[in-house]
């Protein structure tokens, strides 16, 4: 054995009978009432004391039992020197015992302390302890020497094969509390990951929904203070309704996704550059469903680049691109160019961070620049 085995306790779990099957437990406490019914059976039936000395023999035997509670207690809380103490009153009480003729009272502490200090103490405390408390057991036996012999080797195994069966429950013990503190930490994960998708899908509808109002209300503002007529600003103003319409339909469609129901990835495409006249989506590769949040990934990521075209290079035509590869999918916005709008310099900047964070956390990539016309997005994700 290591150093470090000879100087462990057992662990608390192996040491407490809450780990224990119940009828372990009961057979414990069927044990424990037998030895003690021995006890005072042997207190009684001893034809040499009557009267006051049965009372004191039974005031021994109850105070072995309680000296047998705290020691339960002191080495659950690993409390090497009182254990200690206890035992030695034990024992000492076995001697007293032995000494006023209560034979069966002493072999049954001797043997109790020789057996639970190699379940219950370190194994450098239990060997002196059960070294003791077996010598003085095999001292008074009147067996044959053989028979002696081999009922100590038997204790000392008794004693061992409980703790070692002891530690086993123990550690069994705790790889199911570490076991359901995984399981809890892993369900934990898993909501605060549900939250933070529904956050990013509520988010990005919008964002997008609203920045496009933003767009609308923006020109019609600038057109009142310019003094434009009247139908130019009407027309912003149901443009910007129009919007609002749509977000609500976003909106509604980012709950049916939530829950697994999305129309096809090519249809949302198709309809969303059906409301755009300048916009024209080509689908390539083989064509078959995405994950989730693939899905919405490629989705909101289109939206946002077509009302960043119009609001920043309003009448560019736009051109996208989905492409189905083996292991991934690629989208491509691109945008014809154009002179910088009115609207350039509203909104906060962030599209085109939400976009990249999205395909990041799906272990995917966002590349956003100028090309040879004007302003090209590739968002390419793993499905």
């Amino acid at each position: 054995m290591t150093e470090n085995s000879w100087t462990r306790w057992p662990s608390r779990e192996a040491l407490t009978r809450e780990a224990a099957t119940r009828p372990r437990r009961v057979l414990g406490w069927v044990t424990r009432a037998l030895v003690l019914a021995m006890l005072l059976w042997g207190a009684f039936n001893g034809t040499h004391v009557r009267g006051w000395g049965v009372l004191v023999a039974v005031a021994a035997i109850l105070s072995a039992a309680v000296a047998g509670w705290a020691l339960f207690r002191t080495t659950l809380a690993h409390r090497l020197w009182p254990s200690l103490a206890l035992y030695s009153l034990l024992m000492v009480i076995a001697v007293v015992a032995q000494a006023a003729d209560f034979g069966v009272i002493a072999l049954v502490l001797w043997c109790g302390c020789a057996i639970t200090a190699l379940e219950r103490l370190p194994i450098a405390a239990a060997l002196p302890v059960t070294v003791v408390a077996l010598a003085l057991y095999a001292a008074v036996n009147d067996d044959a020497w053989l028979t002696t012999l081999a009922t100590t080797a038997g204790l000392a195994l008794a004693g061992y094969v409980l703790r070692l069966d002891a530690e086993a429950r123990g550690s069994a013990q705790r790889l199911l509390t570490q076991e359901r503190a995984a399981r809890a930490a892993e369900a934990e994960s898993a909501a605060l990951g549900e939250r933070a998708r529904i956050a990013r899908e509520i988010h990005d509808v919008l964002a997008h929904s609203l920045s496009a109002q933003l767009v609308h209300l923006e020109a019609a503002r600038l057109l009142i203070e310019g003094g434009a007529d009247r139908d130019q600003i009407l027309e912003r103003v149901v443009a910007a309704r129009g919007m609002a319409r749509d977000g609500l339909a976003e909106t509604r469609q980012a709950l049916s996704a939530l829950r697994g129901d999305m129309t096809p990835l090519e249809d949302f495409l198709s309809q969303l550059v059906g409301t755009d006249d300048g916009a024209e989506a080509t689908i390539s590769g083989e064509r078959r469903p995405l994950p989730a949040e693939a899905s919405q990934a490629v989705r909101r990521v289109a939206q946002e680049a077509l009302t960043n075209v119009r609001k920043h290079a309003p009448g560019a035509k736009v051109r996208m691109r989905l492409e189905y590869g083996e292991h991934q999918v690629t989208l491509v916005v691109r945008d014809s160019g154009g002179s910088p709008g009115e609207l350039t310099t509203t909104g906060g900047g962030y599209g085109l961070l939400g976009m990249r964070e999205r395909a990041e956390l799906l272990g995917g990539s966002l590349d956003a620049g100028p090309d040879d016309e004007g302003f090209m997005v590739t968002l390419r994700v793993p499905v």
